[in-house]
């Protein structure tokens, strides 16, 4: 079983400032897997995927990015596979080539399209933001997380009203699980 990266609330609250305007109000003494299961179970979804976006490591949430997509919709636009394809391929092999695709589809996709954000999350993950031609500028450490969550928040407004619980509880059982260190199998 693998160690939850942030033990505490106020652990990951004081390794990403941000967060705490993104999750809302948080026991800070309360450990992270708890607050998650606890937001979970009450349905709250967005401090639980803010809050799940920010535990994960960068790329371990960006795969939970795209998986949970994938889990809410069954079809995209050729735009928005095209988007989630790149990403996959930057999650299985993350290299400087696939994350500068990865930001390029991200920068120039429709912001309102949640498979964007996870462009620009994988391009955000670390390097440099900008092209190549331009003196580097590198990511902020919060980018990548706050892009997660804008996708999948994007995601669950627009899931049917019907499905949406059944939906997110199985994508932040996946995120608690992925933060324990239990990876669940592809769907």
């Amino acid at each position: 079983m693998g160690q939850v990266r942030f033990g505490t609330v106020q652990d990951l609250f004081q390794a990403y400032p941000l967060a705490r305007y993104d999750v809302g109000k948080a026991d800070a003494d309360k450990p992270s897997l708890d607050f998650l299961q606890e937001a979970a179970d009450a349905r709250n979804w967005h401090p639980a995927v803010s809050y799940c976006a920010y535990l994960l490591p960068r790329r371990v949430a960006v795969a939970w990015g795209c998986r949970s997509l994938r889990l809410m919709f069954d079809h995209f636009d050729a735009s928005d596979t095209r988007s989630l394809n790149i990403v996959e391929t930057w999650v299985r092999q993350p290299d400087e080539q696939s994350r500068n695709k990865a930001l390029a589809v991200g920068n120039a996709n429709d912001p309102e399209q949640p498979a964007t954000w996870l462009a620009l999350a994988a391009g955000w993950s670390g390097g440099s933001v900008v092209p190549p031609e331009f003196a580097p500028v590198e990511a902020k450490p919060d980018q990548a997380a706050r892009a997660v969550r804008a996708a999948l928040l994007i995601g669950l407004c627009r899931l049917p009203r019907d499905s949406r619980d059944r939906i997110m509880t199985s994508c932040l059982e996946d995120g608690i699980q992925l933060a324990r260190g239990e990876p669940r199998p592809p769907r």
